[in-house]
C-alpha cells in the first residue's frame, strides 16, 4: 500500500540534500455552524504519504534520509462521534514513515531537527497560519545560538519541487488515473442512456453521481456541468437547474475522483437522441479538432503542438460554417476565432483536476514525456449575432477525453464514452 509513496518521498530526500521539507495537509473547512465541508487532503500531502487524516505535518530529514509524521493521536471518545482514527504508531505501520509522533510534540522536535541545517523546504506563502509556525519553529533554534545552534540560512518553496515531480505520472498514479477515467466514462454512459426532452438538468447529474457512487469514488473531481440548449455557452455553468428541451444539445463536463485522482470528461449529445444537421455540423468540427490534437501528442511534441493542431481545424471549420470569413491563417493570426472559441486545449490532469506542472521550462516549451496526462478538450460556443446563420444560434459542443503520453504515442483512457456522431445515436437508441 506504501510502497509508491515512500519511493516518491526517498526521490525528494534525494533532492533535498542535507536540508528539512515541512508539509502541512489541508485545513478542515467549516460549512456552517457546527457542520465542516467534506475533508479532502492537501494533493502534495498525497501523492507524499497516501495519508488522509486531518491536521496531520510530514517532515523529511535530508540528513537521515527519515520521513516523519506528525498526526492526531488516539482518541475513544472523539473515535465515538468521528470514527477511526490511525494514532502516530498505527500510522507509522501502515504508511511506512521511519517514525511518527503526536501533534503536540511537534514544539519540541522540529526546532531540534531545524538546527545546523543549510536548507528549509516548505510551501512558503501557500498556508498564513502554518507560515507562523514555521517561523516559531524558527525562532526556538535562534534563541539557542549562545549554544552554538543556528537555523538555516536559505528558505525553498517545497511546491516547486512537487510540481516537478509530480508531472510525470509513475505505475500507481496510471492505474488510478484509468480507473478514475474509467469510472468516469461509466457516469457519462449512464446519462447518455437516461437523457430524455422535459427532464431537468440536475437529473442527468443525479445520473452521473450515482453512476460514481455506486462504483465507489464518493466524490466528483469538479462541480458537474450539465448544460442543456444555451447554457452550453457558458464554459463553466454549474446551476443546472434549467430544463432538456426537444431539439436542443446538452453539454455534460464531469468526472469522478478515485482515491485522490481525477477524471475529466466532456461530451456533447442531443436531448431526443438525434442529431440535427446543423448540431452535426458543429459537432464534426469539434471532434475533428479533438481527434487531429489526440494525434500530435506524443514523446518528444512541443507542448502547444495539440493546442496548434486543434486550432487549425476548428479555424477551416468555422470558415466552413459560415461563422467566420478569409483564411486558415488569418483567422488564427487576427484572433477572430476567439469569438466561438476562447479557452485553450486542454491542461495537465492527475491529483489536481488541473493538475500541476509548468509548460514552459527556462522559457522553453516543455515537450511530453511518457507518464504525463492531460486533457484535450477543443470546443466551439456559438451565441447569437447578426452575422451567425440563425441555424447555429446557441448551439455549444466541447468534446474532452484525458490521455496518457506513453512510449510509443498516446492512450486515451476515457474512450468508454462514445463520441462519435453514429455512436452517440447508437446508444441513445439503446443498442
Amino acid at each position: 500500500m506504501h510502497q509508491p509513496h515512500a519511493e516518491r518521498r526517498h526521490r525528494l530526500l534525494t533532492i533535498i540534500g542535507d536540508g528539512i521539507a515541512l508539509l502541512p495537509t489541508a485545513h478542515e473547512s467549516v460549512r456552517n455552524a457546527d457542520n465542516h465541508y467534506p475533508f479532502r487532503a492537501d494533493s502534495h500531502f498525497l501523492y507524499l504519504t497516501g495519508f488522509a487524516e486531518p491536521e496531520s505535518v510530514l517532515l523529511l530529514d535530508g540528513r537521515s534520509g527519515k520521513s516523519i509524521l506528525f498526526c492526531r493521536e488516539r482518541n475513544p471518545d472523539m473515535e465515538i462521534w468521528d470514527g477511526f482514527r490511525y494514532g502516530p504508531e498505527r500510522a507509522r505501520e501502515t504508511f511506512g514513515f521511519d517514525e511518527a509522533y503526536p501533534l503536540s510534540e511537534m514544539a519540541e522536535r522540529i526546532p531540534d531537527l531545524l538546527a545546523d541545517r543549510h536548507q528549509l523546504w516548505w510551501p512558503l506563502g501557500h498556508d498564513e497560519s502554518f507560515d507562523r509556525r514555521v517561523n516559531v519553529w524558527l525562532d526556538a533554534v535562534r534563541q539557542r545560538s549562545r549554544a552554538g545552534a543556528r537555523p538555516p540560512a536559505h528558505y525553498g518553496d517545497l511546491r516547486a519541487l512537487l510540481d516537478e515531480m509530480r508531472i510525470v505520472k509513475d505505475a500507481a498514479e496510471i492505474e488510478l488515473l484509468r480507473e478514475a477515467g474509467s469510472i468516469s466514462a461509466a457516469g457519462h454512459v449512464q446519462a447518455m442512456r437516461a437523457a430524455r426532452p422535459s427532464m431537468r438538468e440536475y437529473q442527468l447529474e443525479a445520473e452521473l453521481l450515482h453512476a460514481f457512487v455506486s462504483r465507489g469514488a464518493r466524490h466528483p473531481a469538479y462541480e458537474c456541468i450539465v448544460a442543456g440548449g444555451a447554457n452550453a455557452c457558458t464554459l463553466h455553468y454549474v446551476a443546472n437547474d434549467g430544463w432538456l428541451n426537444e431539439g436542443e444539445l446538452v453539454l455534460i463536463d464531469a468526472g469522478c475522483e478515485w482515491q485522490g485522482y481525477a477524471g475529466d470528461i466532456t461530451r456533447t449529445f442531443p436531448v431526443n437522441g438525434r442529431f440535427s444537421g446543423p448540431q452535426r455540423d458543429v459537432y464534426e468540427v469539434v471532434l475533428a479538432a479533438q481527434l487531429a490534437a489526440i494525434e500530435a501528442i506524443r514523446p518528444g511534441a512541443i507542448w502547444h503542438a495539440p493546442g496548434d493542431a486543434a486550432l487549425k481545424a476548428l479555424a477551416q471549420g468555422m470558415l466552413d460554417l459560415g461563422l467566420l470569413s478569409g483564411t486558415v491563417d488569418g483567422v488564427i493570426e487576427s484572433g477572430d476565432y476567439r469569438r466561438f472559441y476562447m479557452h485553450g486545449v486542454g491542461h495537465m490532469i492527475g491529483l489536481d483536476v488541473h493538475d500541476v506542472g509548468q509548460r514552459k521550462v527556462h522559457g522553453q516549451w516543455r515537450s511530453y514525456q511518457p507518464g504525463m496526462c492531460t486533457t484535450v478538450e477543443p470546443g466551439l460556443y456559438i451565441r447569437p449575432a447578426e452575422d451567425v446563420p440563425e441555424a447555429f444560434h446557441h448551439i455549444g459542443v466541447r468534446i474532452e477525453d484525458d490521455v496518457l503520453v506513453t512510449e510509443s504515442g498516446n492512450e486515451v483512457y476515457t474512450a468508454g464514452v462514445p463520441k462519435t456522431v453514429a455512436a452517440i445515436e447508437a446508444l441513445m437508441r439503446g443498442e
